[in-house]
């Protein structure tokens, strides 16, 4: 038999086993899935895990991207061999990568919402994930090179852990969403317990060629439960509540934060012309709105040669902000006098410049009044500073407020210092 008929005939016994099994019900199919599952717990330390940051490093995410994508015709060849997305140009997005002696061999984004939303958002309804509260994130940008995929998950799974400590510890994230085709989904429902958004696939999905696709998703805080009963009494290269929770891998490569910052943004004024300009044509193929929401987000003096032009117009209709923002997260405290009594408040801080902060409030707060905030910005690094409360918006999210910072001390400055110098060199520490 040629090479060429043998492979064929694997191929034919392959799909019709898979169909065979797939008439079986699913409460005895997903407990069998489960029981396939197959991981080293202590993966060799040839293999890496970190946030892909230097053009080398998405430079090679993108190219297996690309691959992947062609190959499962999720779209059509790029001349530069890579796929780039608008949404890779984001601070809110995260690309993590997994590399072997050196070479990129796997990668998966995270794309926190920003001003673009999410991908799957134009076909999936996300009304009801948004009902339970907390922070959403799609999953997307999964690739692993031809030589790992038949590996028994040598270089998946540890992208999953990776992908799940780091929404978790990192990107302060409750909710995953994903968008997958038809025939991948019973693995994410048995193996890792997403739900679907809706019973029926969409049928042509843009963001996939127009490929068919299932929207599921998955809330953080159930998972622990769900894993624990499914793999319970499972031996470790089994059990994906050990090896999510239990087990430490030293082959990643965690994020060195000296403040409490909620994104990485690797993406400095270089790294966005080469990708989204010079390699490929995204920003210049971006319609008015969303070149008006690139300029929102980039929008210091750094960045003005960079970003796409609104058609018909050199000018791009946004005024340029004096003081960049950062996201953030960390508690504080606001001290103010009302008719000469002083009254204290308890703030959680979302955003920050050098020159003001967002924060949330749970209590209604008066406007155009001085105070002072006192402000954890990190691991011992606590700031006071005199501050007017200016602005007030109501969301569903909850109620937050806009301080401008009359009066800054040094832990401040050097925090917000230490965050300029990072959004331009991809180094946060």
């Amino acid at each position: 038999m040629s090479e060429i008929k043998r492979r064929s005939f694997k191929k034919l016994i392959h799909q019709y086993t898979r169909l065979l099994f797939g008439k079986l019900p699913t409460d005895f199919r997903y407990p069998l899935y489960r029981r396939m599952v197959d991981f080293d717990p202590v993966p060799d330390m040839r293999l890496e895990l970190k946030i892909a940051e230097t053009k080398e490093e998405l430079t090679g995410c993108f190219r297996i991207l690309h691959d992947a994508y062609v190959s499962s015709g999720f779209m059509q060849p790029h001349p530069s061999g890579m796929r780039i997305t608008k949404y890779h140009a984001l601070p809110t997005t995260t690309t993590i990568c997994a590399k072997y002696d050196g070479k990129i061999v796997g990668t998966i984004s995270m794309i926190r919402e920003g001003v673009f939303g999410f991908p799957l958002q134009s076909v999936f309804d996300l009304a009801k994930v948004r009902a339970k509260g907390g922070r959403i994130a799609e999953i997307s940008a999964l690739a692993v090179h031809p030589d790992f995929r038949k590996t028994g998950g040598a270089i998946f799974f540890p992208l999953m852990k990776f992908m799940r400590e780091y929404c978790v510890n990192f990107f302060e994230t409750r909710h995953l969403v994903i968008a997958v085709n038809p025939n991948k989904i019973e693995f994410y429902e048995s193996i890792l317990y997403f739900t679907r958004l809706q019973e029926s696939a969409v049928e042509e999905y843009d963001f996939a060629n127009g490929a068919p696709a299932v929207g599921a998703t998955l809330d953080l805080r159930e998972l622990p439960g769900f894993l624990l009963q499914g793999f319970k009494g499972r031996p470790k290269r089994k059990n994906l509540y050990a090896y999510f929770y239990e087990i430490v891998f030293k082959n990643i490569k965690w994020p060195e934060r000296k403040y409490h910052i909620t994104n990485d943004p690797v993406m400095t004024p270089e790294l966005l012309d080469y990708f989204f300009n010079t390699e490929s044509s995204v920003f210049n193929d971006l319609d008015d709105r969303n070149k008006t929401l690139l300029w929102s987000i980039y929008d210091l003096a750094e960045y003005r040669g960079i970003l796409p032009m609104l058609k018909g117009s050199v000018d791009h209709g946004h005024p340029l902000r004096k003081h960049q923002r950062y996201s953030i997260r960390c508690p504080g405290s606001l001290t103010i006098t009302v008719a000469g009594e002083k009254r204290n408040f308890v703030i959680e801080v979302i955003e920050i410049s050098i020159s003001g902060f967002q924060a949330e409030c749970k209590l209604q707060l008066p406007l155009e009044i001085d105070g002072i905030a006192e402000i954890d910005l990190g691991l011992l690094e606590r700031s006071t500073v005199k501050v007017r409360s200016v602005r007030v918006r109501e969301s569903e999210a909850g109620t937050f407020y806009g301080f401008k910072v009359n009066d800054s001390d040094s832990t401040w400055r050097q925090c917000v210092a230490s965050l300029e110098v990072g959004i331009t060199t991809g180094d946060l520490r």
